[in-house]
C-alpha cells in the first residue's frame, strides 16, 4: 500500500477568481492562483467550473461507494479519500457561497 497526496482540489478551480495564494508557502497539492480577476464574467466561468468539478467529485466519491458495498472495490482507503475530498470541496464552496451572499448584502445595505 502506497500513501500518495490527495489530489484534485485546488484554489484556482474553487476561490482563484477571489483570493490570491501566493502568501501560501509549503502547502503541497494546490496549484497557485493568478489573483483576483478583473471581470465578473471570469469569476462565473471559474465558480461554473468549480460546481463542475465538485459534481464530478461526488460522482466520483458515489461510484466508489457503490464499488465498496458491493465487494468490487479492493481497496476501501481510495473510497475515503474520495468521500473527503468530495466533502472538503462541498464545505469550501457553501463558504464561497455565504462570503459572496454575505459581500451582496453589504453592497446593498451601504446603497441603501
Amino acid at each position: 500500500m502506497s500513501i500518495e497526496a490527495i489530489g484534485g482540489i485546488s484554489p484556482a478551480g474553487l476561490l482563484g477568481a477571489l483570493a490570491p495564494t501566493s502568501g501560501v508557502a509549503g502547502a503541497t497539492g494546490l496549484t497557485g492562483a493568478t489573483g483576483v480577476a478583473g471581470s465578473g464574467a471570469a469569476f462565473g466561468t471559474t465558480l461554473a467550473g468549480s460546481i463542475d468539478s465538485l459534481q464530478a467529485m461526488q460522482s466520483t466519491s458515489k461510484a466508489l461507494g457503490v464499488a465498496a458495498v458491493t465487494g468490487d472495490l479492493d481497496d476501501v482507503h481510495d473510497y475515503t479519500i474520495a468521500s473527503t475530498q468530495a466533502s472538503v470541496a462541498l464545505e469550501l464552496t457553501a463558504a464561497l457561497r455565504n462570503k459572496a451572499v454575505e459581500a451582496f448584502t453589504e453592497v446593498m445595505r451601504m446603497q441603501a
